[in-house]
């Protein structure tokens, strides 16, 4: 079977596996080859594979959707990590959530401070305004 995840930016994983094992809103499930096909919404979590040569790897990933057709497995996803060890999958998945939080503070902050510029240009037009008045 063929495994592709897509991310928004690329294609992060071509790889041909043996099994697949992921999580969706209403558990976790495998795929072998012969599986029906279908289609899940995925939940934040570990998703899974055996590659052809039996090496188990793991795969943080966000939200997602996953389509089985035939056989080839498309997962697509906002982000994901891959790791065949599963502690230091968890160290790298710590160290991106405490970026992604710190970019995501400095862009609030940033929007804070184009509001209140744009607050007090406003109120400077109301004033000029009104003084013709």
């Amino acid at each position: 079977m063929k495994l592709k995840v897509l991310i928004p930016n690329k294609v992060f994983l071509v790889e041909e596996v043996e099994q697949v094992n992921a999580e969706a809103k209403n558990g976790a499930f495998g795929l072998l080859s012969n599986h029906i096909d279908f289609v899940t919404a995925l939940t934040p979590s570990i998703l899974s594979y055996r590659s052809v040569e039996g090496k188990e790897v793991f795969m943080a990933i966000d939200e997602g959707i996953l389509v089985k057709c035939g056989q080839t497995v498309m997962v697509s996803t906002g982000r994901a990590v891959k790791d065949a060890n599963l502690d230091r999958l968890h160290q790298t998945v710590a160290e991106e959530f405490r970026q992604l939080n710190e970019q995501q503070k400095m862009t609030r902050t940033a929007i804070a401070r184009l509001e209140s510029g744009l607050a007090r240009g406003i109120l400077e037009i109301g004033r000029e305004g009104g003084e013709g008045l």
